[in-house]
């Protein structure tokens, strides 16, 4: 098509046709390769494919990554268990997930990452999925110690979750939660919980 032919109108019969040729040349693992941003294919948890982005984000070599379980991308074992567990419980009815938690880079580094998840069938949520990852480093730093329990927590409550509500995601008592809400203000120096969320979200 020249620069100077209109294309076919949207929708029509012309349009469909003219973006199948389009498609007919068009190399679709090097679309996933290049993608802005961090994608992997898993198959019961385990990673079998990443592209570039996820590679530069984890700072991982494809031989660290590819065949290894998501467990190296996480803090610690109890995180690993606790948020699969959460991904079951917590798919819509079209198998989408999203979350923002902390995840660990192949160096040992922790980070602050936003998560999408698509499992394909979701009445098993861990047999196949796509996955993509955003570092938020740049716009939140990991500068406090925290426990895992209190990461967890601590990314729950940005997400404006009530004590109620993330005691039933993590399984345990909205009172347990407010004890380690009243831990994480003390640590940050905050006052009251939209005291705490924007420090988390500033620290």
């Amino acid at each position: 098509m020249s620069r100077d032919t209109q294309p076919p109108a949207a929708g029509s019969a012309e349009a469909l046709a003219h973006a199948a040729d389009l498609r007919a040349g068009f190399d679709y693992r090097t679309a996933f390769e290049y993608a802005p941003i961090g994608l992997v294919l898993s198959r019961h948890r385990l990673l079998i494919d990443c592209n570039r982005a996820a590679l530069a984000m984890f700072r991982a070599e494809r031989e660290q990554l590819i065949g290894q379980s998501f467990r190296v991308l996480y803090p610690t074992q109890g995180e690993y268990e606790r948020t699969g567990e959460r991904i079951i419980a917590s798919l819509d009815t079209g198998g989408r997930y999203a979350d923002e938690r902390v995840m660990r880079r192949v160096d040992g580094e922790l980070f602050w990452c936003h998560v999408w998840g698509h499992a394909l069938d979701a009445a098993d949520p861990h047999a196949a999925g796509i996955w993509s990852f955003e570092d938020l480093s740049s716009k939140r730093s990991l500068k406090l110690d925290f426990t895992p329990r209190e990461r967890e927590i601590a990314a729950l409550l940005i997400e404006g979750l009530t004590s109620k509500m993330v005691g039933k995601r993590l399984a345990i008592s909205p009172r347990t939660v407010d004890v380690y809400r009243a831990r994480l203000m003390r640590k940050v120096g905050a006052s009251t919980t939209a005291e705490l969320v924007h420090k988390l979200l500033a620290a």
